[in-house]
């Protein structure tokens, strides 16, 4: 039971370390909002 135990925090704490790292990682969830989306770049209009 005891090993079961540590090698569930070693794993956990590999985990969370390596989120950390990963860059912009949000762990809050869904978000449905606008701010949440790259913002759109402009496209210049077809040309015929």
């Amino acid at each position: 039971m005891a090993k079961i135990f540590i090698a569930f925090v070693v794993i956990a704490g590999a985990a969370l370390y390596m989120l950390s790292k990963g860059g912009d990682i949000s762990m809050g969830g869904e978000q449905h909002g606008v701010e949440t989306h790259a913002p759109e770049t402009p496209q210049a209009p077809a040309q015929k």
